[in-house]
């Protein structure tokens, strides 16, 4: 990896729990400032994705291979739908 990369995945990592913990206890109803979890969530995915910008690796980033997970899981249950009605 990357030295760069590594720095912001390091410099992130932190930003991205907390931010989520802060958002997610607010949505539970929790005392957390939401609008301050939610920056800080945007920006570690900010730091992870320039990270993995200047690294040049973009196709093994969380949200793509989340949509290929959900795309190919979505697919493949569509088929078996379409499948079953038309036996």
């Amino acid at each position: 990896m990357h030295p760069t990369n590594q720095a912001l995945h390091f410099i992130g990592s932190p930003f991205y729990a907390i931010g989520l913990a802060m958002t997610l206890g607010n949505l539970v109803g929790l005392q957390t400032d939401l609008p301050a979890g939610i920056a800080m969530w945007t920006a570690a995915l900010a730091m992870f994705m320039s990270g993995h910008v200047i690294e040049g690796n973009i196709r093994s980033m969380t949200p793509v291979l989340l949509f290929r997970m959900i795309s190919k899981f979505t697919h493949n249950f569509v088929m078996q739908r379409v499948h079953l009605f038309r036996t």
